[in-house]
């Protein structure tokens, strides 16, 4: 299985990308980098979870970190594109061995304030102030010499972002692979209806703009796949066929209501609304999560 792929630069203003795909969650893990400045930034990196056993550990992050030791490059950044339900974030284990800054879509506020509820942590901060910066709709930022700019991308979350970078998209759980469809947008917080007019202003990119997504599952037992291009999601994603909100709508509905909720979600979300820090130790120098029974009424079951 190929787990790792390089798109190269285009041009002036163009980054390398470099993915790195965990087969056990189906997640793509980016390093987008200035080839001018060697700067770079890290987007949804992956802390290993055994749900079986409890363990944690760090591969996928110290795969990220080889990768920037060999090429030599500088981490600016460590983004999340919004709070993962299938995996915990290495965001913060990433920041203490880069002292990167960490950010995340402003709209993480509304995500922590709904699963404050759900694990009944009337005394966790829901204010965002677990990440270094929360972006908003149109801010730009900078890695190395590249532009970057920031789209509120609601729909699979309320906080959801996509992270434009010269002409590279990440576009997260909005569309997947060309031949694949798209997100769901059945979790706690999510809007079929906002996830259409997401990934309308996701294909109003140019043409040629590489998009790169959050998760592969391999339809038909092909390899893991990630990059696309916009054009080639216009003609040929299943699920923009029709070409009609409503008919969107009603798919992604329809699925929806077929599929179980991913393995880690209770997992993952408290560690994920709070930037990807681990829960802190008890007094027995122990660590422990907290799943709530029935709290995701009317979730199928495998």
């Amino acid at each position: 299985m190929n787990t790792f792929a390089r798109s190269t630069s285009t041009g002036a203003g163009s980054p390398e990308v470099a993915g790195f795909y965990d087969p056990r969650t189906g997640s793509i893990q980016y390093i987008v980098s200035d080839p001018a400045t060697r700067a770079c930034a890290i987007i949804d990196p992956v802390l290993d979870f055994d749900e079986k056993s409890g363990a944690t550990a760090t591969h996928h992050a110290d795969e990220l970190l080889a990768y920037v030791a060999r090429h030599q490059l500088r981490v600016e950044w460590i983004l999340d594109t919004h709070p993962h339900a299938d995996h915990f974030s290495a965001a913060q284990y990433l920041k203490a061995k880069t002292g990167a800054p960490t950010a995340i879509g402003e709209h993480v506020t509304e995500v922590q304030a709904l699963w404050k509820e759900i694990y009944h942590w009337p005394e966790m901060p829901a204010d965002g102030r677990q990440w270094d910066r929360l972006f908003a709709e149109g801010d730009t930022f900078e890695i190395g010499g590249l532009k970057a700019r920031v789209m509120h991308s609601p729909g699979h979350t309320l906080a959801s972002i996509t992270y434009v970078v010269g002409d590279a998209a990440f576009i997260h759980d909005t569309l997947f692979q060309p031949d694949t469809g798209s997100a769901r947008a059945d979790f706690p917080g999510g809007d079929a209806r906002a996830l259409w007019h997401s990934i309308q202003a996701i294909l109003a990119l140019p043409g040629e703009t590489r998009l790169f997504t959050g998760h592969d599952y391999m339809p038909g037992g092909r390899a893991p796949q990630w990059e696309s291009r916009v054009a080639e999601q216009r003609a040929n994603n299943p699920h923009l066929s029709d070409n009609r909100e409503a008919a969107f709508v009603e798919l992604r509905l329809a699925r929806d209501k077929t599929l179980p909720m991913p393995k880690l979600i209770l997992h993952a979300l408290q560690v994920n609304v709070q930037g990807g820090r681990l829960p802190p130790p008890e007094a027995n120098g122990q660590r422990y999560l907290k799943i709530p029974l029935d709290a995701l009424a009317g979730a199928v079951w495998e």
